[in-house]
């Protein structure tokens, strides 16, 4: 019974997921973010295409869905149905069914979801996060150290194997995802972090 739950709060998790913040709000603006910027939809595209006000909003709305999916999976099956339903929302933030399985990656979401597995942790990552990204301007580079840094932090923090996996998990998919992102800074060719509009 507790494995059925826990799948189910993986699928409605994924639902929730699947409403990709950035490119509802880009409908409203009559823009897919999908075809301007870097071609990713999430929050630091939003910001370089839509503007500061689409950017709060396609904030609010990725924390707001990791949230929501931890907290159902939490209430129905504890940390495993937290786990479960997380996992599934950024799954679906990456490959959201209502937009041809092609979406953003899963950052915001995956650092919603790590605060409400462990917010010591999460709050560590965070601020590790805005220094990389205060030093460098590079929101990427911040993310993938982000990534590493969670489950490494759950080690010394003597979290659970299953805790540890997890996050390990979590982080190794934000990184695979952010795999272009590598490349271009290797190259010197990563766009910085601006608050500038670029959409013309």
């Amino acid at each position: 019974m507790k494995m059925l739950l826990s799948i189910f709060c993986g699928i409605l998790g994924y639902l929730l997921g699947s409403v990709n913040t950035s490119l509802v709000v880009g409908k409203f603006y009559g823009t897919d973010i999908r075809n301007h910027g870097s071609g990713n939809a999430g929050l630091t595209n939003s910001l370089r295409v839509l503007g500061k006000k689409a950017a709060f909003l396609v904030l609010l709305g990725d924390v707001l869905k990791g949230i929501v999916s931890c907290i159902i999976g939490s209430v129905a099956v504890g940390d495993i149905g937290l786990m479960a339903a997380g996992a599934g929302a950024i799954l679906g933030h990456n490959w959201p069914v209502y937009f041809n399985f092609k979406g953003g990656k899963g950052v915001l979401v995956s650092a919603s979801v790590f605060f409400m597995m462990d917010w010591r942790i999460a709050l560590i990552t965070l601020a590790i996060f805005i220094l990389i990204v205060a030093l460098t301007r590079y929101v990427s580079l911040g993310s993938i150290i982000g990534a590493i840094v969670f489950p490494i932090i759950a080690i010394i923090y003597k979290k659970d194997i299953t805790f540890i996996l997890f996050s390990a998990v979590i982080g190794l998919l934000a990184i695979v995802r952010h795999k272009s992102n590598i490349v271009r800074i290797l190259n010197g060719t990563e766009s910085k972090l601006s608050f500038k509009n670029s959409k013309k």
